[in-house]
């Protein structure tokens, strides 16, 4: 057993605890305490440090990392998308198989480094499987279906179903259907996948909600630049009809909301739609940074706290912001939203992004019986509110993974 002494220790839990110890043995958390004198040559004292659990990536695309610095900010949402659509079809013409794969191991390592211990991934193609089995994340990978004209949805889905079940994945990376969005999946692909989903009571989903007012409008009218953009790509199914409401409530009508679901973005979603994600136990996982470049708008995060809905955070892609450091984006939520406790916001980053991914037996917080996947950030001397230090912004560069019987420094 290696006792880790830290000048501070955040269970997450809990509040925080100057001058305390994490015991570990065997990989897995024994106990946490106030600072005692040293017992054994195992004793391990890292110093003017905060320990906490490794952060919870929960919306991220890996197998975007390649278009690092390739799409620029856009003032609209689908004009950003037209952006992604080019560049992929250069990428296709030149095969650049070999240059997704390295970016993704690329966007494995810097997650690593930037102190996240489990991510949620949208996948298109299941590239980022592999490696991420091979790294120490713990992750799902949501296998995303677009289809918005399908003659046979449940044979799309029951494919997709089939190309999961070919994979080597494991405990620690699961591998799920999740359906793109309202202007991309057609109800009755929605309601096919929420079936399949419902056959394994441990899978979670996702799906990018609300995002922009080109969504809002496509849902209520079926007009504007969304309806353009697939009458463009031979995608404009002509029997669809535009179900009018909000996205939130054209899925909430058809089954699909329930806590197992992870709704990514809400940049637009009313104070109504917020209490209905509420109801239904849904999670929001909120992406600002990403929101901000594309053109999808700034997220009212103070309105998705006050609506009691469970609140995650993530990066979104390299596509879409500068690098894969949750801390940043915490940094952003303050900037955002000054009146959320930074208790909160270390939460939604820890505890309820493992919860959302069903991570969070493993994950999540420091408690006896979980995984020691611990980091240790450094804090300077002097620091009286450690919460709000932690959210004001840290750099990779002090955060350090704990020794442990299972894990080694990266």
């Amino acid at each position: 057993m290696t006792r880790y002494r830290a000048a501070w220790v955040l269970p997450i839990s809990s509040p925080p605890i100057r001058n305390a110890w994490v015991a570990v043995d065997q990989g897995r958390i024994v106990a946490v305490g106030r600072e005692a004198p040293p017992s054994a040559a195992s004793d391990v004292d890292l110093g003017q440090v905060a320990l906490m659990p490794g952060l919870v990536n929960a919306h991220t695309h890996l197998e975007l990392s390649h278009l690092r610095d390739r799409i620029p900010p856009a003032s609209d949402f689908v004009t950003w998308i037209r952006g992604v659509l080019a560049a992929s079809r250069r990428g296709r013409s030149e095969g650049n198989a070999a240059e997704v794969l390295a970016g993704v191991r690329r966007g494995v390592d810097e997650a690593i480094r930037a102190g996240t211990a489990v991510v949620g991934d949208i996948s298109n193609t299941l590239v980022t499987v592999t490696p991420l089995v091979e790294s120490p994340l713990a992750a799902v990978v949501f296998y995303e279906l677009i289809r918005f004209n399908a003659e046979n949805a449940e044979a799309v889905v029951e494919q997709a179903c089939r190309e999961i079940d070919a994979l080597a994945a494991t405990r620690s990376v699961r591998v799920t259907l999740a359906a793109h969005a309202p202007y991309s999946v057609a109800p009755r692909v929605f309601r096919a996948i929420r079936q399949a989903v419902a056959r394994d009571p441990a899978a979670v989903c996702s799906v990018h909600l609300s995002e922009s007012p080109a969504e809002v409008e496509f849902i209520r009218t079926g007009g504007g630049p969304w309806r353009t953009l697939l009458e463009e790509i031979g995608s404009w199914d002509p029997a669809w009809v535009a179900p009018g409401g909000t996205p939130v409530q054209f899925l909430e009508e058809h089954g699909f909301l329930d806590d197992r679901i992870l709704a990514v973005h809400g940049v637009q979603m009313t104070r109504d739609d917020l209490a209905r994600l509420a109801a239904r136990g849904v999670t929001l996982v909120t992406c600002p940074r990403s929101n901000i470049h594309t053109g999808a708008g700034v997220p009212p995060i103070a309105d998705f706290y006050a609506s009691g809905v469970r609140v995650a955070v993530g990066t979104d892609s390299l596509a879409s912001t500068p690098d894969l450091n949750v801390f940043a984006e915490l940094a952003a939520l303050r900037r955002l939203a000054r009146g959320v406790p930074a208790a909160r916001l270390l939460d939604s980053a820890t505890r309820l992004g493992a919860r959302a991914l069903g991570f969070d037996d493993e994950y999540g917080t420091i408690e006896p019986g979980k995984s020691a996947r611990l980091i240790a950030v450094d804090v300077p001397a002097g620091v009286e509110n450690v919460e709000e230090y932690l959210v004001d912004g840290i750099d990779p560069a002090q955060i350090h993974w704990i020794q442990s019987e299972i894990t080694s420094e990266i």
